[in-house]
């Protein structure tokens, strides 16, 4: 059912806006530039590295970009790199490094998948076969090392 107040609203705004012709325009959708693969590949990469550093944790909390620890023997002030045991804390270099490691490890396996691809000479494909391999392994474990310096007893069996 039509409200009564409701043509009477329409009326009114329809008399109003009588005089005025509404104009007719041609919009067009604008022109976006195409980037190149590698261009997309290059940013979707920057993204991920920004990520996993933990930029967004960075802008909001502003840590320090190292710490410091006194040794407990000499009493000197030691610069610290990693907050150890506090897995939801970070300092700006260990963010940074370990979204590198990440980065590392991920390319490693983007090149362990160009490796298999035709066309690349038998030296080629040693080349970067042998290095994607080491950057996968050195990352990975690299990683773990983050992660037993983070969390204190991790990997460790309790009986």
């Amino acid at each position: 059912g039509d409200c009564p107040a409701m043509e009477f609203v329409d009326n009114v705004f329809a008399a109003a806006l009588s005089p005025f012709a509404v104009p007719e325009v041609k919009l067009g959708m604008p022109r976006v530039p195409s980037l190149s693969p590698m261009a997309v590949f290059g940013l979707l990469l920057f993204s991920y590295f920004m990520i996993f550093s933990g930029v967004v944790y960075d802008i909001i909390v502003a840590p320090p970009s190292m710490g410091s620890t006194q040794d407990p023997v000499t009493g000197m002030v030691r610069p610290q790199a990693i907050m150890a045991g506090r897995v939801n804390g970070q300092f700006l270099v260990e963010g940074f490094s370990a979204g590198f490691l990440f980065v590392m490890g991920g390319l490693g396996f983007i090149g362990l998948e160009y490796a298999n691809e035709a066309g690349l000479s038998k030296l080629s494909r040693n080349i970067v076969f042998v290095s994607a391999l080491f950057a996968a392994v050195i990352a990975y474990f690299m990683s773990i090392v983050y992660l037993k310096v983070k969390v204190p007893g991790y990997l460790h069996s309790r009986g």
